[in-house]
């Protein structure tokens, strides 16, 4: 016989991106196994989710109104990178080589997909560029067609006499994502970042 509550973990676990029913099927009966405390602990972290808010500054997943990266007085506040996902900035710090701060655009242009630039809260960056006397843009973009458009566009808009703007140099494969690239390549791709203008 089977239990409702097992079909319903497996429903939402397939949900997942990348999980497909096998493999929510092998997590689900994995849970069932482990420790009630370690379920019970899962339960919580996932409740807490919804205290999750979007940084004010760099618009960032935060559970304060301005992300400790924005806070911080040893970050370098005149240096922004720029990024598409808020994922894309747990990659970068991994990397523990970046010291500057970041502005999340969650999302791409994409005049296909009616996405454009009042989406991407561009706006917000540049009241930030002006208000910070930002002397250097890195774009860290996906190295994708909606990521070239809109680097190209964030070269056109704020480009600034004593600002420089530069972008993460090759080695990252073209249509590959930031948050699945290895340690080694984002890092040489971030150390090696081109200078645009």
């Amino acid at each position: 016989m089977k239990s409702a509550a097992l079909d319903d973990l497996i429903a939402y676990l397939s949900r997942l991106p990348g999980i497909g029913e096998r493999t929510a099927t092998r997590l689900a009966f994995h849970l069932l196994r482990t420790q009630p405390s370690y379920r019970e602990g899962l339960a919580r972290t996932l409740q807490k989710l919804s205290d999750i808010v979007f940084c004010k500054s760099c618009r960032t997943v935060s559970d304060r109104a301005v992300c400790l990266i924005c806070e911080s007085h040893v970050r370098n506040h005149q240096q922004i990178c720029v990024i598409e996902k808020a994922s894309d900035l747990y990659a970068i710090e991994r990397l523990n080589i970046y010291r500057g701060t970041y502005f999340v655009l969650h999302g791409l242009l994409s005049p296909m997909d009616g996405i454009t630039p009042d989406d991407l809260a561009l706006d917000q960056l540049e009241k930030r560029l002006e208000d910070h006397r930002v002397d250097e843009l890195i774009l860290a973009l996906n190295p994708t067609i909606e990521g070239d458009v809109t680097s190209s566009y964030l070269v056109r808009q704020f480009s600034k006499e004593g600002r420089s703007i530069s972008r993460l140099a090759s080695g990252l494969p073209v249509g590959s994502q930031l948050e699945y690239a290895d340690q080694m390549t984002l890092g040489k791709a971030f150390e090696g970042r081109l200078t645009i203008r």
